[in-house]
């Protein structure tokens, strides 16, 4: 019996060696063939960023281990045991305030989380010493080493509104004409105050979404026409002169990536390229000095069915080329609705499947529209929606945070791909191109070379790799999947898999 035992197991070895090794496989993997053709160049990169609104406001004052945790993971460059402790975001967005939080439920925005600090005192004067929790955070920021801090604003202060409201009551601009001056001289105050704190501001975005109306009382927000655009960012340019500050306008956020090339359903509020940087345009901005030479806008609904959002960001690389040195910014995004089912917006999702969808939505917004800046909106979120890359407990003081896989999608890019890297070319030859992207950039100083993977299939892909010199180069990978953030990883470049759900970052470093 022990005799007949040793060779049946004997026999099932043999068989199990067999068909691993010999016998035909199922489930062997796609194969992609990956060109790196870094002599072919597109966008220089400017920055990846997130933005502050609404909850660094409470999470700043949050304990310092906490705080200082959630800074670490959005800001942090450094490495522990070779694995980023961090994304290293290059950008920070500071929301400007309008003042509802300080009229509470008055303010008409029901939620509490939504109302937001201004820098203005009970005597009317700049009061620096306010908005502590966001400033908290921006001095992490830099810190870290982010190298931008951007200021923008959703709405006025109410001290300068219409209706004395941070939101519309018409669907018409909420400014106040007679305060145009008083708003930008309070960007400028502010800007000036925050520069005294060290923080050095370097952008300002003084309108958000102008397309939007703007009037439910679910946030803070103003619309404007694109003639009232004008007219404020002319004043506002001549703030910054007369306070010699030296910092860019950017504008103008909008709505929806259509609306920077078409009117569409919004004739006064679209074709925004043409409308301020086309020279014979009556509203052409390009020539006043603090106006940014990029225009930004936000990637809601416009991302499915793929087909169509790669023709939209086709169709807007193409206006933006139309103007010489314009240059397009992906200034806000997360997961909203109307993705003709392909992911909803509701509940939170700290898996893989929100993380590959926003790590296909980067690359698009890269590859077609040649965004030279990427941001998500709110980087920490205390709400059970698709928009925070770190979510937290809805309390005040303290409370616990979660890390979503979106944040190490996002950090794939953001980690890696530093300001002045260039896109370069990348040719890949795949049947599916609907779940399998690449992307690749260069550091044209020290030509390290940055390629990202996104493999959305549910195999296992097999990946061979051609346009780089192994003899004098340097191979590391993080691997971001269910089980990996941004895991260091042993790969030989020539052929190497790349696992389902997943999203790779190879780093091609000169020795």
């Amino acid at each position: 019996m022990i005799l007949s035992r040793f060779f049946q197991n004997i026999f099932f070895s043999v068989l199990l060696f067999l068909s691993i090794n010999c016998f035909p496989q199922s489930s062997d993997p796609q194969s992609v063939r990956i060109k790196l053709k870094p002599e072919i160049g597109f966008q220089t990169i400017d920055h990846f960023g997130a933005s502050d609104a609404w909850s660094i406001q409470f999470v700043g004052n949050w304990p310092d281990t906490k705080r200082e945790a959630i800074a670490n993971l959005l800001f942090s460059k450094e490495m522990e045991n070779g694995k980023p402790n961090g994304i290293g975001l290059s950008m920070w967005r500071f929301n400007l305030g309008a003042g509802s939080a300080e009229q509470g439920a008055a303010s008409g925005i029901k939620d509490e989380w939504r109302r937001a600090e201004s820098f203005i005192g009970t005597n009317g004067n700049i009061d620096m010493k306010k908005a502590a929790g966001q400033v908290w955070f921006a001095k992490a920021a830099k810190e870290s080493g982010v190298e931008k801090l951007l200021l923008f604003s959703n709405s006025p202060p109410i001290q300068f509104t219409k209706n004395r409201k941070a939101y519309s009551s018409d669907g018409k601009s909420n400014l106040d004409e007679s305060k145009s001056k008083d708003f930008a001289n309070y960007i400028s105050s502010v800007f000036l105050g925050l520069n005294q704190l060290g923080l050095e501001p370097t952008y300002i975005s003084p309108v958000n979404e102008p397309q939007w109306d703007w009037s439910d009382g679910g946030q803070e927000g103003s619309p404007y026409l694109n003639s009232e655009i004008v007219s404020l960012v002319k004043t506002l340019n001549e703030s910054l002169e007369e306070n010699n500050i030296k910092a860019k306008i950017d504008i103008a956020e909008a709505g929806k990536i259509n609306y920077l090339f078409e009117k569409a359903d919004k004739p006064s509020r679209g074709e925004q390229i043409k409308t301020f940087f086309d020279k014979s345009s009556p509203n052409y901005l390009g020539d006043l000095n603090h106006v940014s030479m990029a225009i930004s806008g936000h990637s809601y609904f416009t991302t499915s069915p793929i087909d169509a959002s790669s023709d939209l960001r086709v169709k807007l690389s193409n206006e933006i080329s139309s103007i010489p040195g314009l240059a397009y910014w992906m200034s806000e995004y997360c997961i909203l609705g109307g993705n003709e089912g392909e992911i909803n917006g509701n509940e939170r999702d700290l898996g893989m499947t929100s993380a590959l969808y926003l790590a296909r939505v980067i690359h698009q917004d890269l590859t077609f529209s040649n965004a030279s800046a990427w941001n998500w909106w709110i980087a920490v979120s205390p709400y059970n929606y698709k928009d925070g890359l770190i979510y937290i407990d809805k309390n005040k003081e303290d409370g616990n945070f979660y890390e979503s896989k979106m944040l190490w999608a996002l950090g794939n890019f953001s980690r890696f791909i530093r300001p002045g890297f260039e896109r370069i070319g990348v040719e890949m030859s795949v049947a599916n191109q609907e779940k399998i992207f690449a992307s690749g950039f260069q550091d044209p100083k020290s030509k390290e070379i940055v390629l990202v993977l996104i493999n959305s299939n549910s195999e296992i892909l097999g990946v061979s790799l051609e346009g780089y010199s192994e003899k004098n180069t340097t191979l590391k990978a993080y691997l971001t999947n269910e089980n990996s953030n941004l895991e260091p990883i042993e790969i030989e470049p020539e052929k190497f898999h790349l696992h389902a759900e997943s999203i790779m970052t190879l780093v091609f470093s000169s020795k």
